[in-house]
């Protein structure tokens, strides 16, 4: 049994793919001054192994949400207030992500200095594939780079 104290105020993402949990870390930003606890291939029901990440005193916008769901589709997002989970949420991949990730293609116009273009993919599921806006480079998910 998995032991791990609750915690008052913040975001549990739970049944994370088993695996991703560094990377759905990684895009958070990393842990700065956020207490964090991250749980790798742990037993589930659901789906026989999962990643769990609790982080304290964090809560997520959109975006976050959005860049979680694409790295692991089905992930269960709780808030949690006052040691109470105020909020479930599912992840659900968004069609179209716009300024938060970086073109993999380095001639792409959105890499050009001097052009202020806001980058902007749309994402394909089923193998989770997203596709540059302005110079249509398709990539997979373990791919993506944060602006």
């Amino acid at each position: 049994m998995l032991m791990v104290r609750h915690i008052e105020n913040g975001t549990v993402i739970d049944h994370i793919d088993a695996g991703k949990g560094l990377e759905v870390l990684k895009v958070l930003g990393g842990a700065g001054d956020t207490t964090i606890v991250l749980a790798i291939n742990v037993q589930s029901k659901k789906k026989g192994k999962k990643d769990i990440l609790k982080l304290e005193n964090k809560f997520l916008d959109k975006d976050k949400m959005d860049l979680i769901a694409i790295i692991s589709p089905n992930t269960t997002i709780n808030v949690i207030r006052e040691g109470k989970v105020v909020e479930k949420i599912n992840a659900e991949m968004p069609e179209e992500i716009n300024g938060v990730l970086k073109c993999i293609n380095p001639k792409c116009i959105t890499n050009a200095p001097r052009e202020p273009v806001t980058t902007s993919f749309t994402v394909k599921k089923n193998p989770v594939m997203l596709k540059c806006k302005y110079c249509s480079t398709e990539f997979p998910a373990d791919m993506i780079q944060l602006l």
